[in-house]
């Protein structure tokens, strides 16, 4: 059985990132305003709650986005520092769900859910692997 009790509600994590024209909206392909790119910001949400708790994870198992319910509400320009944070909200068999938020210098830009799954790498691999295979 797989020992999950290390994660626990209320274990926070954090990503920062200083935005710099490769994570605008045009240079990701996601609109043509050069402020912070949803994608971006998602990627910023998702090591967030990597730091949470991959830490904690069984030895040869990692977590898996697999939902986001997020909104992306305030643009956020070239140069400024955006922060995004995440909290263990609960666990349900695998699957953790986290509250986010994302905030620039100057206000909140984003948040809502996330929830991931933990896998076992190697069964995790094996199984894409025979995506590989001739059908």
């Amino acid at each position: 059985m797989l020992d999950l009790s290390r994660l626990t509600s209320g274990l926070k994590g954090s990503a920062e990132l200083l935005v710099a024209q490769e994570h605008t909206a045009p240079s990701v392909g996601s609109g043509v305003v050069p402020v912070l790119a949803t994608p971006v910001m998602i990627n910023l949400i998702e090591a967030a709650a990597l730091a949470a708790v991959e830490h904690l994870l069984p030895a040869g198992h990692q977590s898996l986005g697999i939902q986001l319910d997020v909104r992306h509400f305030a643009a956020t320009p070239i140069g400024m520092r955006v922060r995004a944070t995440a909290e263990l909200m609960g666990i349900e068999g695998r699957t953790m769900a986290f509250h986010v938020e994302a905030h620039d210098e100057r206000e909140p830009i984003g948040g809502g859910t996330h929830r991931r799954v933990i896998v076992n790498v190697a069964r995790f691999d094996d199984r894409v692997q025979k995506k590989l295979k001739p059908a």
